[in-house]
This record gives C-alpha cells, structure tokens and sequence, in this order.
C-alpha cells in the first residue's frame, strides 16, 4: 500500500478534477463541468474527497448525503495506481464522513458495463440490487 492523503475538495480544485476524471473515470455526466463541481464543493464541502499521493491526484469519490440518502458517485483511481488500496481509502474516508453525519447504508451509483468497478465494489462489501432501476431526467 502506499502513503495516501485524503482530503476535501476545495473550488479550485475543479479543473483538475475534471482533467483526472478523463484519464480515470468511466463515462460522464451532464455536471462534468468547472461550474457543477465548484457548485458541489460550495453546496457540500465535504462530498467531494480527494486522495493524492506525493501531492498528485491519484483518486477521487463523490460522497453525497443529502439528509436521508448517503450516496457514492464517481469513485474514480488512476490507471497506475489502482489495486494499491487507493479506493479502499476512499471508501472509508466516505463512510467515516456518513457515519458522522447519521447516514445508515451507502448507495453507489456504477454503470452497468463496468466490469472492473463492480469486483471492486464487491470486495469493498457492497451489493447489487437488481430490483432497482435508474430513472433520469435532463433538467433545462
């Protein structure tokens, strides 16, 4: 394992983000811009962590809770450094942050053709629940 920092994301923090997520997420989102990830930092300064090692961004994981649902999007770990536990920090840094915040089960949103992400997601104890469908509307 190597030492990994995780922190929150700070507004200016956007562009970088972006840029990473092209090089180590799967698929995009309709928020996949400078003005919706600094409108998530300001909105909830702390769902959007980090990990960086030797001061690189090597991985990120949105961890949402808004109140009732704590939510888990774009958990994303350079191609170079993944199967290094970087995820396995994130997602206890996450569930740390909705245990304190009264959150009782973590809900992650992973797309369906991405195999590696569901072993990954497995082995961090998380299960598939088919009974559940995605319903989506573009607002605007």
């Amino acid at each position: 394992m190597i030492d990994i920092d995780i922190r929150p994301a700070a507004p200016a923090d956007a562009g970088a983000v972006l840029d990473f997520w092209k090089t180590a997420a799967e698929g995009t989102s309709i928020s996949d811009d400078v003005a919706g990830v600094t409108r998530l930092v300001e909105r909830d300064p702390g769902a959007l962590l980090l990990a960086e090692a030797d001061g690189a961004l090597i991985g990120t994981v949105i961890a949402g809770w808004d109140g009732w649902r704590a939510s888990l999007y774009r958990l994303a770990v350079h191609p170079s450094r993944r199967r290094q536990g970087v995820s396995k920090a994130l997602l206890q840094a996450a569930e740390e942050r909705f245990v304190a915040l009264g959150g009782r089960r973590g809900d992650a949103m992973v797309l369906e053709a991405n195999e590696p992400a569901h072993h990954a997601w497995a082995a961090a104890g998380y299960r598939r629940e088919d009974h559940w469908r995605r319903w989506t509307k573009p607002l605007g």
